[in-house]
């Protein structure tokens, strides 16, 4: 009897083993190893949905252009290194002059990709790029020197770029926007969160452009010739709706020439323009100062389009050191209506009493 016990549980545990409950080898995530001299595309191409594309410490020569869906891009920390390639470029992400594209189309968004603790460098353009995602993780990445952006998101939702470090990239360290090739109201971002990430020595910290529903929280923002801005313009729906807060942007005093769009900047830490319902509370704002149009703590500009700016509240920020003033309100009763400013430590404003 205790025989054919024994006999009957090996018989089901190889029946378990070998029928419905054993789950297809081609399902298992499987690890794509990359080293020195290795082609980080190959593994891309190859690697499936789920699995992780790990790149070991080393430089690699080359853009990368991830469209698969659930796939990890991840490195070993900040010796793992993306820079262009020293041949003619390979594909659309080289030639856009980016280091790594996270690409789905306009009528799918890629979903689910993660990249992670690598440091791309160099690009003319961008060091990673994002359009048409959703839930993308950019999570330990270091985008510095690049042409223009060093982290940028368009056309996107959900997407978490949290504990970055962006440094001295030409135009932001980061970048979200609805579209920079079509003239759009904000796109809702279902949520987008930039938290806790480092944004040195760009011309603008982090830019958020003709959006809604999302968080800037918990950054270190200094030694940019701008902070943080929010902008919109005539479309509609207008950009707002969306929260920074608890940031910490200091000393963002590099000077940055006029552009065709934006006239020269210094010393401004946090600068609404043409934005409607935008809560900006409990961030540290301190030696901000230039002699610039948009200089000064707090700015709730007047948008170079003629937007107005409206139903903001500026809320229980601690301001000082700031100039021209630690709050600054370009708009007029008559332009801006029911914009707030309740709670915030600060010694000066313009106008006068608003601290």
């Amino acid at each position: 009897m205790k025989k054919c016990h024994v006999v009957y549980l090996v018989c089901t545990a190889a029946m378990i083993g070998t029928g419905l409950g054993a789950a297809p080898a081609s399902s298992v995530p499987m690890t794509h190893v990359v080293h020195p001299g290795e082609s980080i595309q190959k593994a891309v191409d190859a690697a499936e949905s789920g699995d992780t594309v790990l790149v070991t410490p080393g430089t690699y020569r080359e853009s990368v252009k991830v469209s698969t869906p659930g796939l990890t891009l991840r490195g070993m920390g900040r010796e793992t290194v993306v820079r262009p390639a020293t041949e003619k470029a390979a594909n659309t992400c080289a030639e856009g002059g980016n280091g790594i594209c996270v690409t789905g189309t306009k009528d799918k968004n890629v979903k689910g990709v993660t990249v992670a603790d690598l440091t791309v460098t160099g690009f003319t353009r961008t060091g990673l790029f994002a359009v048409s995602t959703d839930g993308l993780t950019v999570r330990n990445v270091t985008a510095v020197k690049n042409g223009v952006w060093g982290i940028a998101q368009e056309r996107s939702v959900h997407g978490i770029i949290r504990g970055n470090t962006a440094l001295d990239n030409g135009d932001a360290g980061i970048f979200l926007a609805n579209t920079v090739e079509s003239e759009e109201g904000a796109a809702d971002t279902e949520g987008t969160v930039v938290a806790h990430n480092r944004v040195e020595g760009n011309r603008i910290g982090v830019t958020v452009r003709r959006l809604r529903n999302l968080a800037v929280a918990d950054n270190h923002i200094t030694g940019n010739c701008a902070g943080v801005f929010v902008v919109g313009d005539e479309n509609k729906p207008k950009a707002g709706d969306l929260v920074v807060r608890d940031n910490h942007v200091v000393r963002n005093n590099k000077s940055c020439p006029k552009t065709e769009r934006l006239d020269a900047l210094q010393g401004s830490g946090i600068v609404l323009t043409g934005t409607e319902k935008v809560l900006v509370a409990d961030n540290t704002v301190r030696g901000n100062a230039g002699k610039s149009p948009l200089s000064g703590g707090i700015v709730l500009f007047k948008s170079f389009v003629g937007v107005t700016s409206e139903r903001n509240e500026v809320k229980g920020n601690a301001l000082s050191d700031n100039s021209p003033a630690d709050l600054v309100n370009t708009e007029t009763a008559a332009t801006g209506k029911n914009n707030t400013f309740e709670s915030n430590t600060c010694g000066a404003s313009k106008p006068a009493g608003l601290c």
